[in-house]
C-alpha cells in the first residue's frame, strides 16, 4: 500500500502577494522514481532507470513519461494508454497523448507529473485551485490510490476556505482562468458563502489568522466605517464571482443599503471613466461586451428595498446603459425605479457627470428620460405629488442652465417636461430661464422667445413680474407684454374697487326701486353720487386706452 505523507504547514510568499499557507506533499512507494524533471525548451523529461514510453502533450509543451508511473494515478490516462485501437499516434516506442483544456495547463500538470513521480512540491492557495479541478479532470480518485490528488487538494481546500480571508480571494482569483470547472466543482460557490459567513461575523470571529487580522485592522483604518470593511477585497472579484458573493450575502441577511453601498464601490472600481466618469483609479480597459454583461448582472442584482440604493447610482447605471444598449427591460426597470424615487430626491441626486469638451457638463437626457417616465405614471398613480418634482427639476435646471454647453433643446425639453399644473407658480421656472439667457447672450431673439414661452403673467408673484419687466436679457416683446398687463392689472384694480362702491349703491337703488310701492327715494345725492363715478370711470379707460396705443407704437418703432 503506497502512502502519502504531509510533511508540514509552513509560511510561503503567494503569487498574490503576502504571504499564505502550504501544504507539502511527498509520495512513497511509487511505481516508477524519477531521478531528475528536466525542461529542455518545450520538452520535459522524467529521468529514470527505464526509458520514457509516454509522452503527454499540454498545449505546445510535451512531457516524456512513463506509462505506469501516470496511468497507475489517473483513471482518464489509464484508459487512454490501456485502450485498444491501431489509430493512436506514436512516436517510436513512446505513445503520444493529448490533454486538450486541462485546467490549469501546462503548469498545473507540471505539479501532477512531481506528485505521480513521488517528488515534493507544495499545495498553495494560487494553485490548490487548479490542481483540485486538474484532478478531477484525470480522475485521480480513491479507485486507484488512497489519498490520490483529488483527497489530498479537497482537505487543503476545505481548510483554506474555511480558515484565511485572504486565502479565500486568492482561491477565487485563481479561478478565473478555469471558471467552468471551478463553477461546476462548487468552487466558487464553497468560496462566496465562506466569504458571506465571514462578512456576516467578522469582527467578531476569533478563528481568524494574524495576517487576516492586521490585513482587516488596515483596512478598517482606511474605510473608517464598520459594515464596509469587506468593499475593498470583494471589488476586486470578476463580475460572475461578485455576484455569486452577493447573492451568498443576500442569504445571510445583510442590510439591503450595505449590499446596495457595495455594489456602487464595485462598480466605481470596475466601470471605465468614459462610462461613468466616477473614478480615475480604474483597471485595465475592459470591453464593451463586458461593460455591457456587467451592467445588466448589476441591474438583476440590485436590492429591490426602498433606499436600499442611491438615485444618483441609478442614474449612473441607466447612462451606462444607454450607451451600451442593454436591455430595453432592465432599462425600464431603471427609469421605473428612479422615477418613483425623484419626490424624495434633492437636485444633487440628479447630476450625472459627461466626459468630453463639446458635452454639457452634466448630462441632462437620462433625467429627461427618467421625468418622461414619470409623466406617463401620473394618471395612474393617485399619491403622486407633482408639485414636489416639479420644484425639484426646476432646481435642476437652475443647476444646469449655467452651462454654456446645454442647448437649447436640451433646456426646452427640460422644461417642458412636467405638466403646466405640476407648477404653483413660475417664479423658479424663471430663475432657470434667467440664469440660462446669462450662460448664452449669443442666442436670437426668437430663440429668446422661443425659450421664455412658458412664462405666463398670472403664474409669477409680484416681485417676479417687477424682475421680468426690468430684465434686458428678456426679449422686449415679452418685457413690453408684461408692461402692458400691469397698467391693465392697475387699471382694472382701481376699476374693481369703484365697482364694489357702485354695485353696492345700485343693487340699493334697485330694491328701493322694486319697493317703490313701499317707499319712496328719500335721499336724491346717491344718484348724483353714481352718476360721478360712471364718469370717473369713464375717463380713467380713456387714459389706459391712449397709454396702451403709445407703448404700441413704441413696440413697432424698435422693431423697425
Amino acid at each position: 500500500m503506497k502512502k502519502f505523507v504531509v510533511l508540514g504547514n509552513c509560511e510561503s510568499e503567494s503569487p498574490l502577494g503576502g504571504k499564505s499557507n502550504r501544504c507539502v506533499v511527498v509520495a512513497a512507494n511509487v511505481p516508477i522514481l524519477a531521478h531528475s524533471l528536466e525542461r529542455t525548451q518545450r520538452n520535459w523529461f522524467a529521468r529514470s532507470n527505464s526509458p520514457t514510453d509516454l509522452i503527454v502533450q499540454v498545449g505546445d509543451y510535451c512531457f516524456h513519461l512513463h506509462k505506469l508511473a501516470m496511468a497507475s494515478r489517473s483513471e482518464y490516462l489509464n484508459r487512454l494508454v490501456f485502450q485498444r485501437g491501431s489509430n493512436r499516434e506514436r512516436a517510436g516506442d513512446s505513445l503520444i497523448i493529448q490533454l486538450k483544456n486541462l485546467p490549469g495547463g501546462k503548469k498545473t500538470f507540471e505539479l501532477i507529473v512531481k506528485f505521480c513521480y513521488g517528488r515534493k512540491f507544495d499545495i498553495t492557495a494560487a494553485n490548490v485551485a487548479p490542481l483540485y479541478c486538474a484532478a478531477h479532470f484525470l480522475e485521480m480518485n480513491e479507485y486507484l490510490e488512497q489519498e490520490n490528488l483529488i483527497s489530498k487538494t479537497e482537505s487543503f481546500l476545505t481548510y483554506l476556505i474555511l480558515s484565511s480571508w485572504r486565502n479565500t480571494f486568492r482561491i477565487l482569483k485563481t479561478t478565473e482562468s478555469i471558471s467552468p470547472w471551478a463553477k461546476d466543482l462548487q468552487i466558487v460557490k464553497r468560496c462566496s458563502e465562506a466569504i458571506a459567513w465571514k462578512t456576516s461575523s467578522i469582527p467578531n470571529a476569533s478563528s481568524l489568522s494574524c495576517e487576516d487580522k492586521e490585513h482587516l485592522n488596515a483596512q478598517a483604518s482606511s474605510i473608517n466605517v464598520v459594515d464596509n470593511w469587506w468593499f475593498e477585497d470583494v471589488s476586486f472579484l470578476r463580475i460572475d464571482h461578485f455576484v455569486e458573493v452577493i447573492q451568498s450575502i443576500r442569504r445571510r441577511g445583510i442590510k439591503p443599503e450595505v449590499i446596495g453601498s457595495c455594489i456602487e464601490h464595485w462598480t466605481r472600481k470596475w466601470f471605465s471613466q468614459v462610462i461613468f466618469g466616477l473614478d480615475k483609479d480604474t483597471p485595465k480597459p475592459i470591453t464593451l461586451q463586458l461593460h455591457r454583461i456587467s451592467t445588466e448582472c448589476l441591474i438583476n442584482i440590485l436590492p429591490t428595498e426602498e433606499n436600499s440604493v442611491t438615485c444618483n447610482f441609478l442614474l449612473h447605471l441607466l447612462k451606462a446603459g444607454v450607451m451600451l444598449k442593454i436591455n430595453p427591460e432592465l432599462l425600464c426597470v431603471l427609469e421605473r425605479r428612479v422615477a418613483l424615487m425623484l419626490e424624495k430626491c434633492r437636485v444633487p441626486d440628479l447630476l450625472v457627470k459627461n466626459q468630453g469638451e463639446k458635452h454639457s457638463f452634466y448630462d441632462v437626457t437620462v433625467v429627461l428620460r427618467v421625468l418622461r417616465f414619470y409623466v406617463c405614471g401620473l394618471s395612474s398613480n393617485h399619491s403622486a405629488k407633482p408639485n414636489i418634482v416639479a420644484r425639484l427639476v426646476d432646481g435642476y435646471l437652475t443647476q444646469v442652465a449655467r452651462d454654456e454647453n446645454l442647448t437649447m433643446e436640451s433646456f426646452k425639453s427640460l422644461a417642458e417636461a412636467l405638466p403646466q399644473n405640476a407648477r404653483y407658480c413660475d417664479d423658479y421656472i424663471y430663475r432657470a430661464i434667467d440664469m440660462f439667457l446669462k450662460a448664452h447672450p449669443n442666442l436670437t431673439a426668437e430663440d429668446r422667445s422661443d425659450v421664455c414661452r412658458k412664462l405666463e403673467y398670472h403664474r409669477l408673484s409680484h416681485e417676479a413680474r417687477q424682475h421680468v419687466m426690468q430684465n434686458d436679457r428678456l426679449p422686449l416683446k415679452l418685457t413690453t407684454e408684461f408692461v402692458l398687463l400691469q397698467q391693465v392689472n392697475m387699471a382694472t384694480s382701481m376699476t374693481s374697487n369703484g365697482s364694489n362702491y357702485r354695485r353696492t349703491n345700485t343693487q340699493t337703488i334697485m330694491r328701493v326701486n322694486t319697493d317703490l310701492e313701499k317707499r319712496q327715494i328719500k335721499n336724491a345725492k346717491e344718484i348724483n353720487m353714481m352718476r360721478k363715478d360712471v364718469e370717473m370711470i369713464k375717463s380713467q379707460l380713456l387714459e389706459v386706452n391712449s397709454c396702451k396705443i403709445k407703448l404700441q407704437k413704441q413696440f413697432k418703432r424698435c422693431i423697425c
